[in-house]
């Protein structure tokens, strides 16, 4: 019996050390955190006007200025790092003409990362317009504007469909080395087509593709007439077309008899 409850208080010593061990521990774990917390509370207090002071411009912008893009950040409020708004940096970045997309990020200590993609200006709509890859058009201009750039022109809203339907036709008039640089979509949707030679091809509203055809097979036949020059080719036929010719220029009578 006095073995047994020898035993009983031996246990019983372990027990309480085995909680207080427990319960030291603990103590000590939120007294760590307490103190992490605090400290970076303290921290965070300790910087929370740390100014951004570097501006770094990614990306390889061709038609838009850097100084134009730090001038649009700096309407930012760049006084604190923790509280500045990136999403308010974008759309300000995004705001520039020719910019399409832009990317923001903060990097510690007091840097500010831009990277910049631009539209590319793939044709005129409108005149005062213009196209990027995609079909989207927005307002924008420079000087560095390639002169080659085709001109389109459409309602609102039709400019994918344009787009798409100049490259088609493009494609298909290289058949001949025929240079497609102007279209246009009425507002009854016919469509009309300008060569770089002059020529200019009525089409309507509907066989786009196959009335395009038709010229093409008929062109050099057309071609052969050495008296005038093929002004505008009506194609708005279930079948044939009708062309209007306009006079050659002394100049270009000799040339063409020496072709």
């Amino acid at each position: 019996m006095h073995h047994f409850l020898e035993k009983a208080q031996q246990l019983k010593q372990r027990l309480n050390w085995s909680l207080i061990f427990g319960v030291s521990f603990f103590l000590i774990v939120i007294f760590s955190l307490i103190k992490i917390t605090t400290g970076v509370s303290d921290w965070l207090v300790e910087n929370k006007d740390a100014q951004i002071k570097h501006l770094a411009v990614q990306g390889e912008p061709k038609y838009t200025d850097e100084k134009a893009i730090i001038s649009a950040i700096k309407k930012a409020d760049l006084s604190s790092f923790f509280e500045l708004d990136v999403k308010h940096v974008q759309r300000l970045v995004q705001s520039l003409p020719w910019v399409a997309t832009a990317s923001v990020r903060k990097q510690w200590p007091d840097t500010i990362q831009v990277y910049v993609v631009e539209h590319e200006a793939v044709a005129h709509w409108n005149d005062d317009l213009l196209l990027n890859q995609s079909g989207e058009v927005f307002q924008a201009s420079s000087n560095k504007l390639p002169n080659t750039l085709p001109k389109l022109y459409g309602p609102e809203g039709s400019e994918v469909e344009a787009w798409t339907a100049f490259g088609q036709f493009k494609a298909m008039l290289k058949v001949n080395n025929l240079e497609l640089t102007s279209l246009a979509l009425s507002e009854r949707f016919s469509w009309q087509l300008w060569l770089d030679n002059g020529i200019r091809l009525n089409l309507g509203r509907k066989e786009k593709a196959k009335r395009v055809q038709r010229f093409i097979d008929v062109y050099p036949r057309m071609e052969q007439r050495v008296d005038a020059q093929i002004d505008v080719v009506d194609l708005r036929y279930d079948t044939g077309l009708a062309v209007s010719w306009k006079p050659l220029q002394e100049e270009q009578l000799e040339n063409k008899s020496k072709a």
